[in-house]
């Protein structure tokens, strides 16, 4: 099981949000590829990326500081914010990105993820964001009709490997992740399954191994100190 550090750019910082809403912001860090590299120093395997400001607004502007990131690390990056066509996903992986995270594009634009699919393969992701079952989209600002395991379902049909299941409700909390709904999603589809959300304490992961994921993004209890990224990376080893 992979361990994914998480690094949420807005405004060129490094921030997180708490169950997603932009008006409760913390700011850990005004340089991202520092903190990159410190990750990567710390032995992660993977990382995180989320361009905040482009999922809100369909306009990726942190996009240059990803491509520094994708280009001056060498453990692999996955990135996801406000890619809205399939030109700027041939251009983030020509960079150097290893996973395009597509999100509500893949809501709005169903043909988008068909072309990127057949063009790029298992680079190609699908963010499923979910508000009380429901997909979340625009930035976490509106809710689809689509319920979360129905639209994971649609997306694997179209020939996507990996999804990221994040539950709105415990991102940013550290109150704990929602083992249940990641059960649910693993066995609903044959698709590798990333948790993200709720991570404050090693027995969480523990607890996630049991579900059958693939890998857990971990954002605000490494940049607290509640959880170390050594530990983590460790304890998924073990469990």
């Amino acid at each position: 099981m992979i361990i994914y550090p998480a690094i949420d750019i807005r405004n060129g910082n490094c921030v997180r949000l708490f169950k997603g809403d932009y008006t409760q912001e913390t700011i850990y860090s005004d340089a991202p590829l520092t903190m990159a590299k410190a990750f990567e120093q710390s032995g992660a395997e993977f990382l995180h990326v989320v361009d905040l400001d482009g999922a809100k607004d369909g306009d990726s502007p942190n996009v240059q500081i990803v491509m520094e990131i994708a280009n001056a690390l060498q453990i692999p990056v996955q990135f996801g914010g406000g890619i809205r066509s399939l030109e700027k996903i041939d251009r983030l992986i020509e960079a150097g990105v290893a996973r395009v995270i597509l999100g509500t594009s893949a809501v709005k634009n169903k043909s988008l993820v068909i072309e990127a699919v057949k063009k790029h393969g298992e680079k190609i992701a699908v963010g499923i964001d979910a508000k009380d079952g429901y997909v979340a989209v625009a930035g976490w600002k509106e809710t689809s009709e689509f319920q979360a395991v129905e639209f994971a379902k649609i997306m694997e049909k179209i020939g996507v490997k990996t999804i990221i299941y994040t539950d709105i409700s415990r991102d940013g909390t550290l109150e704990g992740p929602n083992a249940v709904a990641m059960k649910e999603m693993v066995q609903a589809v044959s698709c590798q399954v990333i948790a993200s959300g709720g991570v404050g304490k090693i027995s969480d992961i523990e607890a996630l191994k049991t579900t059958g994921v693939s890998g857990i993004i971990i954002g605000k209890a490494i940049y607290t100190g509640s959880v170390r990224l050594e530990d983590a990376i460790q304890a998924a080893k073990e469990c």
